[in-house]
């Protein structure tokens, strides 16, 4: 097994998630089967590279020539996509060897994750033997935002963004694929990674994190490991230089046996991940609600470098929440100098407060939030900030979210994280859509946005 991570997998890498010709194995004319979903998400994904279907029995899918064998395919092919029945799959690998495909990414299911480990081993060592890396079997495919490639039987390409979701879970993906455009989490690439017969998520992630730009943070959805010490290894450097954070799951007893049946993979105790997260570097989250809103503050926000945490709110009780859950993160949210006191006084009245948390009060307006922001960002105690605001009659959502942008945008010191709790009806979430499309994590409670700067706090830590 190997241990050490492979440079022509990294190599090739580039290759699948940035292709430039593409065969569909296994393309179909019947909209009820994978090869025909497959082969139209990547024209309607508007991939400009070439596309080759391939099927034998067909001599044009919508309006592309088909292809009876990959042999036949005239250009050279950076990714083949596989969307056979499993015991088809060895045959076409072969082919695809002959060809000197530089990656292939196998969506069939029907190996280990059913007990047919000899297929997915044969399958995974052909590829080894012929230095082609293998991505899958049992997964949806391949999305890039970068690339417009949509090699999945997923709906669509997901919201454009820099964060990288790789998952062990196709319906997970293909789930927040649309979630990502309701609430603007912003995705680069997409990677269904199933039952990790040859490229696992060390690999994926040493690529990610060394080789692509377009990739700012990392997620990782994970049911087990095959390769835990690649995995450590692969993170304590990846750490160093993008975020990671990692949901996970099949810890209960129960919740193992349902990873067994899904990707074949043993799920192993929580707490020995936790150890190895730890160890490694990578951020844990506790659930997926937990994943998301961490990864989205990490894909669009840098880290905090210090514990200067400053809190600005126009109610109390928001405040309280946000000084209870900073509590719960091990933010500890300090008292201000006297030389920031006097700054956040000339926009907070005498019954607000200016020790931290900062209340502006329920009368705060546009100038009151962008005053306050830019002053606590140009201080030299104030490491990163969490601004709150309350839906009160006194200023409108997107007033609030207007002044909080220019804040965040004119700053020009040192870069230092924020993010924001908007909380209230349909405007505050139309409010914080319209931030987060500027690269503002927001959402919908103190909780939440504290959690998020302490995801932040952590990656500060590991950079370091």
């Amino acid at each position: 097994m190997e241990t050490e991570i492979r440079p022509y997998v990294i190599e090739k890498l580039e290759r699948i998630f940035n292709p430039k010709s593409i065969a569909v194995v296994g393309a179909s004319r019947h909209p009820e089967k994978i090869g025909y979903r497959c082969l139209r998400n990547l024209i309607e994904g508007g991939f400009e590279g070439d596309i080759f279907p391939v099927n034998p029995n067909a001599r044009e899918i919508f309006g592309i020539e088909c292809y009876s064998d990959l042999s036949k395919v005239p250009q050279p092919v950076d990714l083949a996509l596989i969307v056979l029945p499993a015991e088809m799959c060895e045959k076409a690998i072969k082919s695809c060897i002959e060809k000197l495909v530089n990656g292939i990414a196998v969506v069939s299911s029907g190996f280990s994750e059913v007990g047919k480990k000899n297929l997915e081993e044969r399958i995974a060592n052909l590829c080894r033997k012929n230095k082609i890396p293998l991505i899958g079997p049992n997964i949806i495919g391949v999305l890039s935002n970068t690339s417009h490639c949509n090699a999945s039987f997923a709906q669509s390409l997901p919201y454009p963004g820099h964060l990288t979701f790789i998952s062990q879970s196709g319906a997970l993906g293909i789930a927040l694929i649309g979630r990502t455009w309701i609430d603007k989490i912003g995705l680069s690439k997409l990677v269904s990674i199933g039952n990790q017969a040859d490229v696992d998520f060390a690999e994926l992630i040493s690529y990610f994190a060394e080789k692509d730009e377009d990739t700012h943070a990392i997620c990782l959805y994970m049911e087990g490991l095959p390769k835990g010490k690649r995995f450590v290894e692969a993170c304590k450097k990846a750490s160093k230089i993008k975020p990671l954070i990692a949901l996970k799951v099949g810890n209960s007893e129960k919740g193992s046996m349902a990873v067994q049946s899904h990707t074949g993979s043993m799920a192993g105790q929580g707490a020995v991940y936790k150890g190895a997260f730890k160890q490694a570097g990578v951020i844990e989250a506790i659930d997926l609600g937990d994943l998301f809103d961490k990864a989205l503050a990490l894909s669009l926000q840098p880290p905090l470098k210090g514990d200067g945490v400053a809190v600005i709110t126009n109610g109390g009780g928001a405040g309280v929440c946000a000084t209870d859950a900073a509590e719960l993160c091990n933010i500890p949210l300090k008292n201000p100098p006297a030389s920031l006191k006097a700054r956040m006084r000339e926009w907070i009245p005498e019954f607000g407060s200016t020790k931290n948390p900062f209340d502006i009060t329920g009368q705060a307006l546009k100038e009151n939030y962008e005053g306050t922001a830019i002053d606590a960002l140009e201080h030299q105690w104030v490491d990163g900030a969490v601004i709150l605001y309350c839906q009160v009659a006194q200023t409108a959502p997107q007033e609030v979210a207007d002044g909080i942008y220019h804040a965040v945008h004119s700053y020009r010191g040192p870069k230092k994280p924020v993010t924001v709790a908007l909380l209230g009806g349909i405007k505050c979430e139309e409010a914080a859509l319209w931030l987060k499309e500027r690269n503002i994590p927001t959402y919908p409670t103190p909780e939440r946005a504290v959690s998020a700067l302490s995801a932040l706090r952590e990656f500060g830590r590991v950079s370091q």
